[in-house]
Protein backbone atom coordinates (compact mmCIF):
# COMPACT_ATOMS: atom_id res chain seq x y z
CA UNK A 1 0.00 0.00 0.00
CA UNK A 2 1.55 3.51 -1.00
CA UNK A 3 2.65 5.30 1.83
CA UNK A 4 0.09 8.03 1.73
CA UNK A 5 -2.96 5.52 2.44
CA UNK A 6 -1.53 4.86 5.59
CA UNK A 7 -2.07 8.69 6.56
CA UNK A 8 -4.59 9.41 9.10
CA UNK A 9 -8.42 10.42 7.99
CA UNK A 10 -8.56 14.41 7.91
CA UNK A 11 -12.10 15.85 8.83
CA UNK A 12 -13.88 18.98 7.76
CA UNK A 13 -16.98 20.35 9.50
CA UNK A 14 -19.33 22.30 7.58
CA UNK A 15 -21.92 23.84 10.10
CA UNK A 16 -25.18 25.86 8.84
CA UNK A 17 -27.20 28.34 11.25
CA UNK A 18 -30.83 27.31 11.06
CA UNK A 19 -31.07 24.76 8.49
CA UNK A 20 -34.00 22.13 9.26
CA UNK A 21 -32.96 18.37 8.69
CA UNK A 22 -36.40 18.37 6.03
CA UNK A 23 -35.40 21.26 3.29
CA UNK A 24 -32.99 19.14 0.93
CA UNK A 25 -34.51 16.56 -2.03
CA UNK A 26 -33.34 13.81 -0.61
CA UNK A 27 -35.58 14.60 2.20
CA UNK A 28 -38.43 14.89 -0.57
CA UNK A 29 -38.67 18.46 0.11
CA UNK A 30 -40.19 19.83 -3.59
CA UNK A 31 -39.02 23.37 -2.41
CA UNK A 32 -35.22 21.71 -3.00
CA UNK A 33 -32.48 21.71 -5.18
CA UNK A 34 -29.94 20.46 -3.35
CA UNK A 35 -27.99 18.51 -5.49
CA UNK A 36 -24.38 18.66 -4.11
CA UNK A 37 -25.45 17.77 -0.58
CA UNK A 38 -27.84 15.00 -2.44
CA UNK A 39 -24.50 13.38 -3.39
CA UNK A 40 -23.13 13.63 -0.12
CA UNK A 41 -25.99 11.94 1.86
CA UNK A 42 -26.12 9.06 -0.98
CA UNK A 43 -22.26 8.36 -0.77
CA UNK A 44 -22.09 8.57 2.66
CA UNK A 45 -23.76 8.11 5.99
CA UNK A 46 -27.26 9.91 6.94
CA UNK A 47 -27.70 10.45 10.68
CA UNK A 48 -31.80 11.06 9.88
CA UNK A 49 -32.93 11.29 13.23
CA UNK A 50 -29.92 13.82 14.42
CA UNK A 51 -31.12 16.21 16.98
CA UNK A 52 -30.00 19.59 18.14
CA UNK A 53 -30.50 19.16 21.91
CA UNK A 54 -30.85 22.79 22.42
CA UNK A 55 -32.08 24.24 19.83
CA UNK A 56 -30.58 27.79 20.12
CA UNK A 57 -27.42 29.18 18.65
CA UNK A 58 -24.62 29.68 21.76
CA UNK A 59 -26.07 26.50 23.67
CA UNK A 60 -25.52 24.36 20.85
CA UNK A 61 -22.15 25.58 20.02
CA UNK A 62 -20.72 25.43 23.71
CA UNK A 63 -22.05 21.82 23.41
CA UNK A 64 -20.80 21.31 20.16
CA UNK A 65 -16.98 22.06 20.98
CA UNK A 66 -16.99 20.36 24.73
CA UNK A 67 -18.79 17.61 24.00
CA UNK A 68 -20.86 19.06 27.29
CA UNK A 69 -24.34 20.48 27.92
CA UNK A 70 -24.94 23.49 27.97
CA UNK A 71 -25.76 23.74 31.74
CA UNK A 72 -23.09 22.14 32.07
CA UNK A 73 -20.63 24.79 31.11
CA UNK A 74 -22.62 28.22 31.56
CA UNK A 75 -23.74 28.43 27.60
CA UNK A 76 -28.12 28.62 28.51
CA UNK A 77 -28.23 31.50 26.03
CA UNK A 78 -27.69 33.37 23.37
CA UNK A 79 -25.18 34.89 23.82
CA UNK A 80 -23.11 33.36 26.64
CA UNK A 81 -19.38 33.56 26.58
CA UNK A 82 -17.39 29.73 26.92
CA UNK A 83 -15.14 29.77 29.01
CA UNK A 84 -11.85 28.41 28.09
CA UNK A 85 -11.29 26.40 30.90
CA UNK A 86 -13.70 23.85 29.67
CA UNK A 87 -11.30 23.40 26.35
CA UNK A 88 -12.63 22.50 23.27
CA UNK A 89 -12.60 19.63 20.50
CA UNK A 90 -9.65 21.50 18.97
CA UNK A 91 -7.42 20.47 22.16
CA UNK A 92 -7.23 16.73 21.64
CA UNK A 93 -6.73 16.76 17.88
CA UNK A 94 -3.66 19.09 18.44
CA UNK A 95 -2.46 16.62 20.99
CA UNK A 96 -2.45 13.91 18.27
CA UNK A 97 -0.43 16.49 15.81
CA UNK A 98 -3.35 17.67 13.54
CA UNK A 99 -3.54 21.08 12.48
CA UNK A 100 -6.52 22.86 13.68
CA UNK A 101 -8.80 25.50 11.54
CA UNK A 102 -12.21 27.27 12.44
CA UNK A 103 -13.40 30.28 9.53
CA UNK A 104 -16.56 31.99 10.13
CA UNK A 105 -19.11 32.25 13.01
CA UNK A 106 -18.16 31.97 16.40
CA UNK A 107 -21.10 33.28 18.71
CA UNK A 108 -19.19 31.98 22.37
CA UNK A 109 -17.96 35.17 23.19
CA UNK A 110 -20.35 36.43 24.97
CA UNK A 111 -21.86 39.47 23.21
CA UNK A 112 -22.17 41.30 19.79
CA UNK A 113 -20.85 44.19 21.29
CA UNK A 114 -17.41 42.78 21.53
CA UNK A 115 -16.74 42.26 18.24
CA UNK A 116 -13.15 41.46 17.59
CA UNK A 117 -12.49 38.18 19.87
CA UNK A 118 -9.28 37.64 21.77
CA UNK A 119 -6.67 34.72 20.66
CA UNK A 120 -7.29 33.42 23.92
CA UNK A 121 -11.11 33.09 23.35
CA UNK A 122 -11.16 30.78 20.08
CA UNK A 123 -11.56 27.54 21.41
CA UNK A 124 -7.13 26.51 21.29
CA UNK A 125 -7.26 26.32 17.23
CA UNK A 126 -3.99 27.01 15.54
CA UNK A 127 -6.31 28.74 12.53
CA UNK A 128 -8.85 31.32 13.41
CA UNK A 129 -10.79 33.42 11.31
CA UNK A 130 -14.16 35.07 11.94
CA UNK A 131 -16.58 36.77 13.49
CA UNK A 132 -18.78 36.44 16.68
CA UNK A 133 -22.14 36.92 14.68
CA UNK A 134 -23.59 38.23 12.07
CA UNK A 135 -27.25 38.67 10.97
CA UNK A 136 -26.68 40.12 7.19
CA UNK A 137 -24.74 37.71 5.09
CA UNK A 138 -24.09 40.48 2.33
CA UNK A 139 -22.01 42.72 4.78
CA UNK A 140 -19.79 40.47 6.82
CA UNK A 141 -16.16 41.18 8.40
CA UNK A 142 -14.12 38.87 9.91
CA UNK A 143 -10.53 39.20 11.81
CA UNK A 144 -8.18 36.68 13.55
CA UNK A 145 -5.20 35.15 12.23
CA UNK A 146 -2.39 37.60 11.71
CA UNK A 147 -5.66 39.72 11.19
CA UNK A 148 -6.54 42.26 14.38
CA UNK A 149 -8.69 44.45 12.56
CA UNK A 150 -11.65 43.03 11.30
CA UNK A 151 -12.44 43.27 7.49
CA UNK A 152 -14.89 43.06 4.73
CA UNK A 153 -15.34 40.30 3.18
CA UNK A 154 -15.84 41.10 -0.27
CA UNK A 155 -19.26 39.08 -1.33
CA UNK A 156 -21.70 37.15 -0.23
CA UNK A 157 -20.71 35.70 3.36
CA UNK A 158 -21.07 32.03 2.38
CA UNK A 159 -18.85 32.36 -0.89
CA UNK A 160 -16.87 34.63 1.13
CA UNK A 161 -15.54 32.25 3.89
CA UNK A 162 -15.60 29.25 1.82
CA UNK A 163 -12.66 31.09 -0.62
CA UNK A 164 -10.63 31.73 2.90
CA UNK A 165 -11.32 28.55 4.28
CA UNK A 166 -10.18 26.72 0.74
CA UNK A 167 -7.04 29.36 0.49
CA UNK A 168 -6.00 28.35 4.06
CA UNK A 169 -6.65 24.33 3.22
CA UNK A 170 -4.27 24.61 0.03
CA UNK A 171 -2.20 26.49 1.44
CA UNK A 172 -1.74 24.43 4.78
CA UNK A 173 -1.23 20.96 2.03
CA UNK A 174 1.38 22.45 0.12
CA UNK A 175 3.06 23.71 2.81
CA UNK A 176 3.12 20.24 4.80
CA UNK A 177 2.51 17.69 1.98
CA UNK A 178 5.63 16.28 1.59
CA UNK A 179 5.88 12.27 2.87
CA UNK A 180 7.85 13.31 5.85
CA UNK A 181 6.27 16.38 7.26
CA UNK A 182 2.65 15.90 6.45
CA UNK A 183 0.11 17.15 9.09
CA UNK A 184 -3.45 15.85 9.31
CA UNK A 185 -6.11 18.45 9.31
CA UNK A 186 -9.24 19.27 11.02
CA UNK A 187 -10.77 22.18 9.70
CA UNK A 188 -14.36 24.02 10.84
CA UNK A 189 -16.59 26.06 8.52
CA UNK A 190 -19.42 27.96 10.09
CA UNK A 191 -21.98 29.73 7.87
CA UNK A 192 -24.75 31.69 8.93
CA UNK A 193 -26.67 31.51 5.94
CA UNK A 194 -29.87 30.40 6.22
CA UNK A 195 -30.65 32.29 9.14
CA UNK A 196 -32.45 35.13 8.98
CA UNK A 197 -33.15 37.38 7.61
CA UNK A 198 -34.31 35.56 4.72
CA UNK A 199 -32.47 37.10 1.89
CA UNK A 200 -30.41 35.37 -0.65
CA UNK A 201 -27.22 36.37 -2.31
CA UNK A 202 -27.77 39.88 -4.14
CA UNK A 203 -25.65 38.30 -7.30
CA UNK A 204 -25.85 35.00 -7.40
CA UNK A 205 -22.95 33.33 -8.61
CA UNK A 206 -24.67 30.41 -10.34
CA UNK A 207 -27.45 31.67 -11.55
CA UNK A 208 -30.33 30.47 -9.12
CA UNK A 209 -32.79 31.90 -6.82
CA UNK A 210 -35.44 30.78 -4.08
CA UNK A 211 -38.84 29.76 -5.48
CA UNK A 212 -41.65 31.49 -6.50
CA UNK A 213 -43.47 32.47 -3.16
CA UNK A 214 -46.79 31.95 -4.82
CA UNK A 215 -45.41 28.39 -5.57
CA UNK A 216 -44.23 27.41 -2.29
CA UNK A 217 -44.98 23.49 -1.21
CA UNK A 218 -45.54 24.03 2.48
CA UNK A 219 -45.36 21.48 4.88
CA UNK A 220 -48.88 20.33 6.12
CA UNK A 221 -48.83 21.76 9.76
CA UNK A 222 -48.48 25.10 8.27
CA UNK A 223 -51.74 26.32 9.48
CA UNK A 224 -54.00 27.95 6.51
CA UNK A 225 -54.01 31.01 8.30
CA UNK A 226 -53.47 33.93 6.27
CA UNK A 227 -50.72 35.70 7.78
CA UNK A 228 -48.85 32.63 8.70
CA UNK A 229 -48.71 31.37 4.94
CA UNK A 230 -48.42 34.68 3.38
CA UNK A 231 -44.96 35.56 5.86
CA UNK A 232 -43.79 31.79 5.15
CA UNK A 233 -44.28 31.90 1.54
CA UNK A 234 -41.95 35.11 1.72
CA UNK A 235 -39.41 33.77 3.69
CA UNK A 236 -38.67 30.31 2.74
CA UNK A 237 -38.31 31.70 -0.72
CA UNK A 238 -35.09 33.42 0.43
CA UNK A 239 -34.74 30.86 2.96
CA UNK A 240 -34.55 28.18 -0.07
CA UNK A 241 -32.43 30.24 -2.02
CA UNK A 242 -29.31 30.46 0.84
CA UNK A 243 -29.47 26.82 0.90
CA UNK A 244 -29.21 26.48 -2.70
CA UNK A 245 -26.13 29.16 -2.40
CA UNK A 246 -24.59 26.54 0.33
CA UNK A 247 -24.90 23.58 -1.52
CA UNK A 248 -23.22 25.21 -4.47
CA UNK A 249 -20.32 26.41 -2.39
CA UNK A 250 -20.24 22.24 -0.79
CA UNK A 251 -19.60 21.56 -4.31
CA UNK A 252 -16.83 23.69 -4.40
CA UNK A 253 -15.40 22.17 -1.09
CA UNK A 254 -15.61 18.73 -2.66
CA UNK A 255 -13.36 19.59 -6.31
CA UNK A 256 -11.03 21.07 -4.01
CA UNK A 257 -10.53 18.35 -2.09
CA UNK A 258 -10.20 16.12 -5.15
CA UNK A 259 -7.65 18.78 -6.82
CA UNK A 260 -6.06 19.11 -3.55
CA UNK A 261 -5.66 15.35 -3.29
CA UNK A 262 -6.76 14.71 -0.04
CA UNK A 263 -10.11 13.35 -0.71
CA UNK A 264 -9.99 10.11 -0.53
CA UNK A 265 -9.01 10.78 3.28
CA UNK A 266 -10.65 13.69 3.90
CA UNK A 267 -14.09 12.85 5.97
CA UNK A 268 -16.96 15.59 5.16
CA UNK A 269 -19.26 16.61 7.96
CA UNK A 270 -21.90 18.71 7.26
CA UNK A 271 -24.58 19.86 9.79
CA UNK A 272 -26.55 22.33 11.44
CA UNK A 273 -26.46 24.04 14.73
CA UNK A 274 -30.27 23.78 14.60
CA UNK A 275 -33.10 24.29 12.63
CA UNK A 276 -36.19 26.94 11.69
CA UNK A 277 -40.15 26.34 12.31
CA UNK A 278 -40.78 28.58 9.10
CA UNK A 279 -44.65 28.91 9.71
CA UNK A 280 -45.15 25.15 10.98
CA UNK A 281 -47.53 25.34 13.80
CA UNK A 282 -47.58 28.76 13.29
CA UNK A 283 -44.35 29.04 15.05
CA UNK A 284 -40.74 30.88 13.53
CA UNK A 285 -36.91 30.44 14.00
CA UNK A 286 -35.98 28.22 16.56
CA UNK A 287 -35.99 27.26 20.63
CA UNK A 288 -38.96 25.09 19.92
CA UNK A 289 -39.06 21.05 20.21
CA UNK A 290 -40.81 20.32 17.16
CA UNK A 291 -39.14 18.85 14.72
CA UNK A 292 -38.50 21.54 12.19
CA UNK A 293 -36.56 23.49 15.26
CA UNK A 294 -34.85 19.97 17.06
CA UNK A 295 -34.32 18.32 13.77
CA UNK A 296 -30.52 19.09 11.57
CA UNK A 297 -29.13 17.85 8.87
CA UNK A 298 -26.13 14.91 9.64
CA UNK A 299 -24.58 13.39 7.07
CA UNK A 300 -20.62 12.01 7.00
CA UNK A 301 -19.63 11.49 3.78
CA UNK A 302 -16.48 11.43 1.69
CA UNK A 303 -15.20 12.95 -1.32
CA UNK A 304 -13.78 10.20 -2.79
CA UNK A 305 -12.97 6.12 -1.83
CA UNK A 306 -16.53 5.81 -1.49
CA UNK A 307 -16.56 2.03 -1.70
CA UNK A 308 -14.57 1.65 1.75
CA UNK A 309 -16.62 3.97 3.81
CA UNK A 310 -20.09 2.17 4.72
CA UNK A 311 -23.04 4.39 3.17
CA UNK A 312 -27.02 4.35 4.35
CA UNK A 313 -29.18 5.51 7.50
CA UNK A 314 -28.40 5.13 10.94
CA UNK A 315 -31.45 5.97 13.06
CA UNK A 316 -29.87 6.98 15.87
CA UNK A 317 -30.56 10.35 17.91
CA UNK A 318 -27.56 11.42 17.62
CA UNK A 319 -27.26 14.73 20.01
CA UNK A 320 -25.38 18.40 19.87
CA UNK A 321 -22.88 16.33 22.59
CA UNK A 322 -22.15 13.69 20.07
CA UNK A 323 -20.72 15.20 17.84
CA UNK A 324 -17.20 15.79 18.86
CA UNK A 325 -16.77 12.46 20.21
CA UNK A 326 -18.37 10.76 17.22
CA UNK A 327 -15.32 13.42 14.80
CA UNK A 328 -12.46 12.26 17.25
CA UNK A 329 -13.43 8.75 16.58
CA UNK A 330 -13.42 9.18 12.57
CA UNK A 331 -9.62 9.64 13.73
CA UNK A 332 -9.40 6.98 16.09
CA UNK A 333 -8.89 9.20 18.94
CA UNK A 334 -10.29 8.63 21.82
CA UNK A 335 -12.14 11.40 23.36
CA UNK A 336 -11.40 13.59 26.42
CA UNK A 337 -13.17 11.55 29.69
CA UNK A 338 -15.09 14.76 30.49
CA UNK A 339 -17.42 14.67 27.27
CA UNK A 340 -20.11 13.48 28.01
CA UNK A 341 -21.81 12.74 24.05
CA UNK A 342 -21.60 9.34 22.98
CA UNK A 343 -19.08 8.11 19.63
CA UNK A 344 -21.02 7.10 16.76
CA UNK A 345 -18.12 6.70 13.97
CA UNK A 346 -18.24 2.95 13.89
CA UNK A 347 -21.28 3.60 11.82
CA UNK A 348 -19.37 5.16 8.96
CA UNK A 349 -15.51 4.84 9.30
CA UNK A 350 -14.42 1.93 6.76
CA UNK A 351 -11.73 -0.49 8.02
CA UNK A 352 -8.27 0.75 6.64
CA UNK A 353 -9.53 3.75 9.32
CA UNK A 354 -10.44 1.47 12.35
CA UNK A 355 -6.59 0.49 12.14
CA UNK A 356 -5.91 4.06 13.84
CA UNK A 357 -8.49 3.05 17.27
CA UNK A 358 -6.52 3.26 19.96
CA UNK A 359 -9.52 1.95 21.90
CA UNK A 360 -12.92 0.40 21.36
CA UNK A 361 -16.10 2.55 21.62
CA UNK A 362 -16.63 2.82 25.69
CA UNK A 363 -20.59 2.63 25.84
CA UNK A 364 -23.73 1.44 24.27
CA UNK A 365 -25.40 3.56 22.12
CA UNK A 366 -28.22 5.66 23.97
CA UNK A 367 -31.63 5.11 23.65
CA UNK A 368 -32.76 8.36 23.44
CA UNK A 369 -31.63 12.10 23.52
CA UNK A 370 -32.21 14.98 26.05
CA UNK A 371 -33.33 17.93 24.40
CA UNK A 372 -33.45 21.50 26.13
CA UNK A 373 -35.05 24.71 26.21
CA UNK A 374 -32.91 26.48 29.62
CA UNK A 375 -34.26 30.16 29.91
CA UNK A 376 -37.41 32.31 28.81
CA UNK A 377 -36.43 33.26 25.22
CA UNK A 378 -38.97 36.03 24.99
CA UNK A 379 -38.79 36.30 20.71
CA UNK A 380 -41.64 36.66 18.59
CA UNK A 381 -43.93 33.48 17.46
CA UNK A 382 -41.41 31.34 19.35
CA UNK A 383 -42.24 29.23 22.39
CA UNK A 384 -41.76 31.79 25.19
CA UNK A 385 -41.22 29.10 28.33
CA UNK A 386 -38.45 26.80 29.53
CA UNK A 387 -38.49 23.00 28.56
CA UNK A 388 -37.51 19.46 28.89
CA UNK A 389 -37.76 16.74 26.53
CA UNK A 390 -36.52 13.11 25.18
CA UNK A 391 -36.75 12.02 21.86
CA UNK A 392 -36.51 8.23 22.05
CA UNK A 393 -34.94 6.02 19.56
CA UNK A 394 -38.35 4.44 18.37
CA UNK A 395 -39.64 7.90 17.46
CA UNK A 396 -41.42 9.16 20.62
CA UNK A 397 -40.96 12.15 21.78
CA UNK A 398 -42.19 13.80 25.33
CA UNK A 399 -41.90 17.38 26.44
CA UNK A 400 -42.64 19.13 29.47
CA UNK A 401 -42.71 22.95 30.74
CA UNK A 402 -42.08 23.56 33.99
CA UNK A 403 -44.43 21.55 36.47
CA UNK A 404 -46.87 20.21 33.07
CA UNK A 405 -47.02 17.55 30.39
CA UNK A 406 -47.02 19.30 27.08
CA UNK A 407 -46.37 16.84 24.07
CA UNK A 408 -45.99 13.47 23.24
CA UNK A 409 -45.62 12.63 19.62
CA UNK A 410 -45.09 9.30 17.83
CA UNK A 411 -42.60 10.83 14.61
CA UNK A 412 -42.30 7.63 12.91
CA UNK A 413 -46.61 7.44 12.92
CA UNK A 414 -46.84 11.24 12.50
CA UNK A 415 -43.93 13.02 11.46
CA UNK A 416 -45.32 16.65 10.94
CA UNK A 417 -46.28 16.73 14.79
CA UNK A 418 -50.37 16.91 14.51
CA UNK A 419 -51.52 14.46 17.25
CA UNK A 420 -50.33 15.65 19.99
CA UNK A 421 -51.10 12.53 22.61
CA UNK A 422 -50.12 13.94 25.60
CA UNK A 423 -53.16 13.29 27.60
CA UNK A 424 -54.85 10.63 25.67
CA UNK A 425 -55.13 7.59 28.48
CA UNK A 426 -54.30 5.15 25.53
CA UNK A 427 -50.98 6.28 25.61
CA UNK A 428 -50.50 6.57 29.53
CA UNK A 429 -47.99 3.68 29.22
CA UNK A 430 -45.72 5.49 26.65
CA UNK A 431 -46.25 8.65 28.42
CA UNK A 432 -45.10 7.23 31.49
CA UNK A 433 -41.99 5.60 30.02
CA UNK A 434 -40.72 8.73 28.32
CA UNK A 435 -41.68 10.30 31.63
CA UNK A 436 -39.01 7.69 33.90
CA UNK A 437 -36.02 8.48 30.58
CA UNK A 438 -36.48 12.34 30.96
CA UNK A 439 -36.39 12.08 34.20
CA UNK A 440 -32.93 9.95 34.18
CA UNK A 441 -31.75 12.48 31.64
CA UNK A 442 -32.19 15.26 33.91
CA UNK A 443 -30.45 13.74 37.23
CA UNK A 444 -27.68 12.18 34.88
CA UNK A 445 -26.86 15.45 33.28
CA UNK A 446 -26.94 17.33 36.95
CA UNK A 447 -29.45 19.58 35.01
CA UNK A 448 -32.24 21.04 37.48
CA UNK A 449 -36.09 21.03 36.33
CA UNK A 450 -39.77 20.99 38.03
CA UNK A 451 -41.48 17.96 36.26
CA UNK A 452 -45.15 16.80 36.75
CA UNK A 453 -45.95 13.86 38.71
CA UNK A 454 -45.63 10.75 37.47
CA UNK A 455 -49.08 9.40 36.17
Amino acid sequence: MPEKEQRPPNVIWIICDQLRAQAFSYRGDRNARTPNIDNLAREGMRFDCAIAGTPWCTPFRGALLTGKYPHQIGTPRTPSHLDPKHGSIADPFREAGYHTAWIGKWHLYGSNERPVIPEEHRGGFDYWMGYENNNNQNDSWVHGSGQDEPRRLPGYETDSLTDIFLEHLGGHIGETGGRGDYKPFFACLSVQPPHSPYVGPTNPVYGESGPDPAKIAFRPNVPPVGWVREKAAMDLSGYYAMIRNIDWNLGRIRNSLKAMGVDRETYVVFFSDHGDMLGSHAQWEKSSPWEESVGIPFIIGRTGGVSRMPVGICDAPLNHVDIAPTTLGLCGLDPPDDMRGHDYSDHCRDARDRLFRKSPQRDEEPDSAYIQQLVRKHHPHSVNCEWRGVVMRDGWKYVCTPGNDWLLHNTREDPFEMANLVHDECFREERARCHQRLEQWIKETGDRFQLPGAS
